[in-house]
């Protein structure tokens, strides 16, 4: 049943869904979920619209999301929690900073980012990792502008791009994207990057008059006698590194051998997110003493379900957006638009991310909105699911300012006045997010994705 058939009408209420939505949470601070919610609503209520269709595009839409990605949230987030709590984020850091060295501290950090980023939310990462940073810097005699900034942005980068992180994942369900190309290439685009982040601290944020405080340095992981207390290194990153293998060696698998064959179907049930991340919780269990298993896990399930909720919530919102979009004429009359006007059409999910991040302070909902919006519209735009997932979620970190948690949980931490934050941490989410846009513009462009 199609929504409405009135090209006019149904343009109108797509770019009246916008406007609303940015209005209610840009100027009056609605939580996102019920500024995305009046907007779909009233959409039903506008002349030649038919209701029944209406509703039924609606629950089609937000029942189809969640049914292929509500249970893979909550067990990403119980990784996270795990690693939160059992000392991993610390081991993996420690094992960063040997790997590259110490004498080169900003990038060790930079791709210590890069790997916590898919594992966790950055602002608790950063909390975690914060007296190493503060410890470093005071032993370099260097600011934390230096020190800092690669590791804010490629943190915030690659949690934004790369699966199995809720953001990137609830939007390759509403696109329909691939999950295991989505990884591999998203972590190509971030290793760029992330690189672009480490540059921006090395060319400017070096200049950053921005001293580490003796308030934060304290006890810290790195300190002698408590590296004993973590974690194996290997045991650490098993949750994070056993499902990306998982996922991705099931796309690899399929594109290898379309027709299938027992090794497939075998890749295929081990590849199928609940599955492959089953077995990484299953790993980050393991990394809790025995004596605090049961009761640790209990609570890290408590806990990643609250977290869960307001993924759930959005996502499912998303999807019913973009089934309603589908059921009406705006599709092709935008697509039409932006191919007659000549502009790329892998800029447009760019445009969409940077715009809602930059009003709601949020990567994952900037790249749950620009999946949604831009998901009726793939046919048309001649853009796979993939690249638009890719080019959304660059521009859901451009930039992260006053309006970002992520952002005062950075600055506070690291004892850096705002306007100086600003720079430093702002344009470093900036270059990154960029840099990992023409990244994805480079493999689109030469048929990759």
């Amino acid at each position: 049943m199609t929504v409405t058939d009135n090209p006019i009408i149904a343009l109108a209420g797509f770019l009246g869904i916008i406007i609303v939505l940015l209005v209610l949470i840009g100027r009056y601070r609605w939580h996102v979920f019920l500024a995305l919610l009046l907007p779909v609503l009233l959409f039903g209520l506008l002349p030649q619209v038919d209701q029944e269709a209406f509703i039924e595009a609606f629950e089609e839409g937000f029942g189809q999301t969640l049914s292929s990605i509500g249970v893979v949230i909550v067990l990403g987030s119980i990784i996270a929690e795990a690693m939160k709590h059992t000392g991993a984020i610390e081991r993996i850091t420690l094992s960063m900073v040997d790997l590259i060295g110490r004498s080169k501290m900003p990038l060790a950090l930079t791709f210590t980012g890069y790997v916590l980023g898919v594992a966790i939310f950055g602002d608790v990462a950063y909390v975690i990792v914060n007296p190493l940073v503060h410890s470093a810097a005071m032993e370099f005699g260097v600011s934390m502008g230096l020190m800092a900034s690669g590791l804010v942005g490629a943190m915030q980068l690659t949690h934004a791009v790369v699966p199995p992180t809720p953001g990137p994942l609830a939007a390759a369900a509403v696109l329909g994207a691939d999950l295991g190309m989505v990884i591999v290439y998203g972590a190509v685009v971030c290793f760029f990057g992330a690189l672009g982040c480490w540059g921006w601290a090395i060319l400017v944020g070096a200049r950053i008059d921005s001293p580490p405080s003796e308030e934060f340095t304290g006890e810290s992981f790195a300190d002698e006698g408590r590296e004993d207390e973590l974690p194996g290194t290997v045991a650490s990153y098993m949750p994070i590194i056993v499902p990306i293998i998982l996922i991705a060696g099931h796309s690899a698998f399929s594109l290898l051998w379309p027709d299938g064959n027992g090794i497939t179907r075998v890749m295929a049930y081990l590849g199928w997110p609940v599955v492959a991340l089953s077995l990484g919780l299953l790993l980050a269990v393991r990394l809790a003493r025995k004596r605090q298993r049961r009761e640790a896990v209990s609570d890290w399930v408590e806990e990643a379900l609250t977290t869960s909720a307001i993924i759930f919530a959005v996502t499912g919102l998303g999807g019913s957006l973009s089934h309603i979009i589908q059921e009406t004429p705006t599709v092709d009359f935008v697509a039409e638009s932006v191919v007659g006007a000549g502009i790329p059409t892998i800029v447009i999910p760019f445009l969409i991310g940077v715009l809602v991040n930059m009003i709601t302070g949020s990567s994952t909902v900037g790249v749950i909105a620009a999946a949604s919006l831009v998901a009726p519209m793939l046919g048309p735009l001649n853009l796979s699911a993939e690249a638009a997932l890719l080019a959304g979620a660059s521009g859901s970190i451009v930039i992260k300012y006053v309006n970002s948690s992520y952002f005062w949980v950075c600055t506070s931490l690291s004892d850096m006045e705002v306007d100086k934050a600003i720079v430093a941490y702002g344009g470093a989410t900036l270059v990154g997010g960029v840099v990992s846009f023409l990244a994805t513009c480079g493999l689109w462009i030469a048929g990759v994705i």
